[in-house]
């Protein structure tokens, strides 16, 4: 007995083992068939499109594989490593953010996420929306007013904005986007049952049966069709057959067959009538779809911006460190000299001890630069890089090799053609327009729904009797009914011999219609508000560029400014140089005058790094980033650079000593 249940279990197990490795080489021919090209290579999966039910008829029922996310950096990276240092320009720091930066990769899965949408409302279903706004988890470099924080969604989105449910005081907030008349699945369905059946039942009453306990064997099967259609239209087809034994003295046959067939037809009149009801939700997830692709160019916008802030922002690090090097270095040279005339007795010892204190004030002052040049440099690998964990990558200083230039006469482009751009090109509007249809769509659905039921109804069948004759009923012997098989009984089902057919109309009338007038009336008012709302964002996006051109210009004339102030302190600091050389002035004074000509040259440099700042916000604000700097949204969806970012206006850094 125990080598009988070894030998069962041992077969059980077999037989599991068989089917889960059937399974998994059907999965992996069927991802291998979506993933690879003929000539080899690797082909990114539409998931628009269904597996295709042929060759494979299982394809539709094996889930997808996903493949797993990336976490090791481009090896761009490593061919910017030389001597231990990370030398970066302008336009490398751009492309490895293209290619590594966490924010951007999130928010590529939306446009995968967008396809299946659309792929979910093809068969009949409601779009489960996409959220499609700023992913903000790289630290550094705010952009137009957004800096680090949580991820947002936007139109088209699932939470927060237009588009999709928001939130609001009284919790959890709806849309009525997508509403409307019910739609069935536009998938072909087939619906099929075999069984077979005995029962025994005890009868009171054997006048028509002629027995007191009724025995039945019975095998019953069918088959069903199912399909909708975005016109309102639905059919359905049904077959049933069945074959039956019993001991019953007066039935005519035993064994009996009985098929029958029954073609159903149903098309919408009012509420659920045409294409324009029941295509609403593709619609929506098309343009929802639209929405994404916008979405992510804003995403590659605001982390472009961002990539270039935080960029100068390196750069204005790295020259106030060099500032407060030589201003250190002023200092502990003055601390030196002043020795060396109190030894001579030329001045008061207190002239040391006020060399001294001035020196540790600015050594105190290098720190934090150099503390604030390591935190830019720890940004900035963030923000390109997504993985760390490498010790002699976390480790590399960052060295870029790109600096700020202002040129001398500055362009100026009238106002309003810079708002003309910012209105053609800013994603931020070409997503409320988008939206703005999808609740058209609605309002229209909407409306549609408010019409009673009214449907046109009709249906067609037969019906077919055979079997073999039971000669213990009474007469039976002396009655030729001839002996019929299963297909002379399909065959009277289908000869309309047996005909059953119907036509008519079905009306269903909701007395109050409450649901319905609520869904319609909000729906009209989403979409006025919406309109405020484009609105409102054109004004917005119109006060952005003026503010982005009036900062331009206010920078441009502070760094002239800070130019002339640096010139002027510099001068002065010589003066005072060469009259500590000749006797006529103190070391104090000389620090003095150092000092204003360090804080002189800091204020450049930060007025430099500012208007730098500026000149990218103000491409930001017109929508102007990606065009201006050479950057493929093509090569950023596919998280390749082919072509190398080529950003204006820049100058190539050279170290001077320090």
């Amino acid at each position: 007995m125990m080598q009988t249940g070894d030998s069962g279990t041992e077969t059980v197990k077999q037989k599991t083992s068989f089917a889960a490795s059937l399974r998994k080489c059907i999965a992996t021919c069927l991802v291998a068939a979506t993933t690879v090209t003929a000539s080899g290579q690797s082909l990114r999966p539409d998931y628009k499109k269904p597996r295709p039910q042929f060759p494979t008829f299982v394809a539709p029922y094996i889930g997808r594989e996903v493949p797993e996310p990336s976490f090791s950096n481009s090896p761009r990276i490593e061919q910017l490593l030389k001597d231990g240092k990370i030398m970066l320009s302008l336009s490398d720091a751009v492309a490895l953010a293209l290619e590594n930066n966490l924010d951007l990769a999130i928010a590529r899965y939306n446009l995968d996420i967008a396809d299946t949408d659309i792929l979910r409302t093809k068969a009949g279903s409601s779009a489960r929306g996409v959220a499609s706004g700023l992913v903000q988890g790289t630290p550094g470099g705010g952009v137009g007013g957004f800096g680090s924080g949580a991820p947002g969604a936007g139109a088209g989105g699932t939470s927060g904005g237009a588009g999709g449910a928001g939130t609001g005081t009284g919790g959890i907030v709806q849309s009525t986007i997508g509403a409307g008349a019910a739609i069935e699945s536009f998938d072909p369905a087939v619906i099929s049952s075999f069984n077979i059946e005995h029962a025994a039942f005890p009868l009171a009453n054997t006048v028509t049966t002629g027995t007191a306990l009724l025995r039945q064997n019975s095998t019953n099967g069918s088959l069903g069709f199912s399909q909708a259609f975005p016109t309102g239209t639905s059919v359905q087809m049904s077959m049933d057959n069945t074959r039956q034994t019993t001991n019953s003295l007066f039935s005519t046959f035993v064994p009996v067959l009985n098929s029958s067939y029954r073609f159903s037809f149903r098309q919408r009149l009012l509420s659920g009538f045409g294409t324009g009801p029941n295509r609403r939700f593709i619609r929506i997830a098309n343009n929802n779809r639209e929405i994404t692709e916008i979405g992510f160019r804003n995403q590659l916008i605001a982390t472009v911006t961002q990539i270039q802030n935080i960029y100068w922002d390196l750069v204005n690090a790295v020259e106030d460190v060099k500032v407060k090097e030589r201003s250190y270095g002023l200092a502990k040279k003055t601390l030196e000299d002043s020795k060396k005339q109190v030894e001579l007795q030329a001045i008061a010892p207190i002239e040391v001890e006020r060399s001294k204190s001035e020196s540790d004030n600015r050594y105190q002052e290098l720190i934090v630069a150099q503390s604030t040049l390591e935190l830019q440099q720890l940004l900035m690998k963030n923000a390109v890089t997504r993985d760390l964990s490498d010790p002699v990558l976390a480790s590399a200083p960052v060295v870029p090799t790109d600096t700020m230039t202002v040129s001398d006469t500055e362009q100026v482009v009238p106002t309003q053609d810079l708002i003309a751009d910012a209105l053609r090109d800013r994603p931020e509007l070409q997503q409320a327009q988008y939206d703005l249809t999808n609740r058209e769509i609605t309002r229209k659905a909407a409306r549609n729904a408010l019409l009673p039921n009214l449907d046109l109804v009709s249906f067609y069948g037969g019906s077919g009797l055979g079997g073999v004759q039971n000669l213990n009923t009474p007469g039976g012997a002396g009655t030729l009914i001839p002996t019929t098989g299963l297909w002379d009984v399909l065959g009277r089902t289908f000869n309309n011999t047996s005909p059953d057919y119907s036509i008519g109309f079905s009306l269903s009338i909701p007395l109050r219609n409450r649901s319905a007038q609520a869904d319609q009336v909000r729906s009209e008012l989403e979409y006025r508000q919406a309109q405020l709302r484009l609105k409102q964002l054109q004004n917005q996006i119109g006060i952005e560029v003026r503010n982005a051109q009036f900062a331009l210009r206010q920078n441009r004339a502070r760094v002239d400014a800070a130019r002339k102030a640096r010139d002027l302190s510099q001068r002065a600091f010589d003066i005072e140089q060469k009259k500590f050389q000749l006797g006529a002035s103190t070391g104090l004074l000389v620090l003095q005058a150092g000092r204003d000509f360090a804080v002189a040259s800091s204020n450049l440099v930060a007025a430099t790094t500012t208007y730098e700042k500026s000149r990218v916000e103000l491409d930001r604000a017109i929508g102007a980033t990606l065009v201006r700097n050479g950057i493929s949204l093509q090569d950023t969806e596919a998280g390749v650079v082919k072509a190398q970012p080529q950003i204006p206006g820049l100058t190539q850094r050279v170290e001077t000593p320090r």
